[in-house]
């Protein structure tokens, strides 16, 4: 017996041993509608989608739901990096920011679940990391990035402010030149590379002639990040998900401007470099907020159940069970919905009447039901919900779990 256990833990060890390791690197370049993606087909960009993936997407939350959420830059990095809308993550515009850290983001969890593992950033503007991320402050723990390339904004002498905003394009190529080396030579675990001058060149000039060059200078650094990878991967026994997006588009009449919820705001657009084999990514416009448990999905991570319960988003790597809660309530009873993937699979239905999680505190959840999945209904029927306007029902999936919330419009101050 002890020798067939011993083989058995050798067999286990090889195996993991034979898979490469997973590695990340998210970039976001700012303000870049999909329309004008796919008017102009940036050549290395059509590159990485022939041999991966390109997929329009979305921004904004839900119209007219508590879920939605402003088209502006930082609600839109956060609704990456928390997998959450702002209702949740707190964070409703560039200013004036107050992150509800209670909402990890994928750098603490990943942190969390693998202390020894590298990560880091590579930005234009310093608040991804100091605010968004929270990096050293005691409400993340303390996170630590391993590798950082921030700050550059501040520096005008290195990086003169000039006002045709040059500068802001020479500190995204001084970016991409660090992520460039740090990659080959450092190969952190997860990455963010943060790309700012479309944004600008949209707010001077809108979607014109002098947007279409400012794509193609981002085509030029997506090359060369596409390069560090296809270098690791073909020398080293790593296995790369890049994942190339935008934080939201812009308006539909002249194109300097975004914030609203018009079609052309909303609309995104996500690049990967591997073929997807998940049913929820082929046939569903996938929003920003999967970006959080795709991630998680493809680097082994295994959240807290805590955390699972509280995203909005949707894994696009891996395997998945279920998407697009619904849920359409009356005084004394509510019909849940969904889209499953997985038609064999039990599921587990749980309600709440309260949201500690805001605070950082546990909710208690009861169990309401076992439905089939291929029911893709629940109907439930109870006199306590006539003494709770608000509640939260979660369906937990084998792959994956959905969250949706009954919110009376009084109580839309949840946020």
């Amino acid at each position: 017996m002890r020798l067939i256990n011993t083989v058995f833990f050798v067999l286990i060890s090889m195996a993991a041993i034979a898979q490469p390791k997973p590695k990340v690197v998210i970039v976001i370049a700012d303000g870049i509608p999909a329309d004008v993606m796919e008017r102009l087909h940036p050549p290395a960009m059509q590159q990485i989608i022939k041999e991966g993936a390109y997929t329009r997407a979305y921004v904004g939350g839900n119209i007219g739901t508590y879920t939605q959420t402003p088209t502006i830059s930082a609600p839109g990095y956060n609704d990456m990096l928390t997998g959450t809308w702002a209702y949740k993550h707190n964070v409703w515009d560039n200013d004036n920011q107050h992150p509800n850290y209670n909402y990890p983001t994928i750098f603490r969890l990943f942190k969390t679940a693998r202390p020894t593992g590298t990560t880091a950033i590579f930005s234009t503007w310093i608040e991804n990391r100091k605010t968004l991320l929270g990096a050293g402050l005691p409400e993340t723990k303390k996170l630590t990035i391993d590798y950082v390339y921030d700050g550059f904004e501040k520096d005008s002498t290195r990086f003169p402010h000039d006002t045709a905003s040059l500068y802001l394009h020479q500190i995204d190529e001084h970016v991409v030149h660090a992520a460039d080396s740090v990659i080959r030579i450092k190969a952190p675990d997860l990455s963010w590379i943060y790309l700012e001058y479309t944004d600008d060149v949209g707010h001077s000039k809108g979607t014109g002639k002098e947007f279409d060059k400012a794509i193609g200078l981002l085509d030029e650094q997506m090359k060369k990040i596409a390069a560090a990878i296809h270098f690791r991967e073909a020398n080293y026994h790593e296995k790369w998900l890049l994942v190339i997006t935008t934080d939201h588009g812009r308006d539909s009449l002249t194109g300097a401007e975004h914030g609203d919820q018009n079609t052309r705001e909303r609309t995104t657009w996500m690049i990967l470099n591997h073929p997807v084999t998940n049913g929820y990514f082929k046939i569903s416009q996938p929003a920003i907020v999967d970006i959080l448990p795709s991630v998680a999905n493809y680097l082994n991570i295994s959240l807290p159940v805590s955390v699972k319960r509280e995203l909005d988003g949707v894994p696009f790597t891996g395997p998945v069970s279920l998407s697009n809660a619904r849920l359409n309530a009356t005084a004394q009873a509510f019909t849940l919905k969904w889209k499953t993937f997985a038609p064999a699979e039990k599921l587990k239905i749980y309600i709440t009447y309260t949201n500690h999680a805001k605070e950082g505190k546990k909710d208690i959840y009861k169990l309401i039901g076992t439905p089939s999945a291929s029911a893709e209904k629940f109907h439930y029927h109870s006199a306590d919900l006539l003494h709770h306007p608000f509640y939260k029902i979660v369906i937990e999936g084998k792959n994956n779990t959905l969250n949706v919330w009954h919110v009376v419009k009084a109580a839309t101050a949840v946020k």
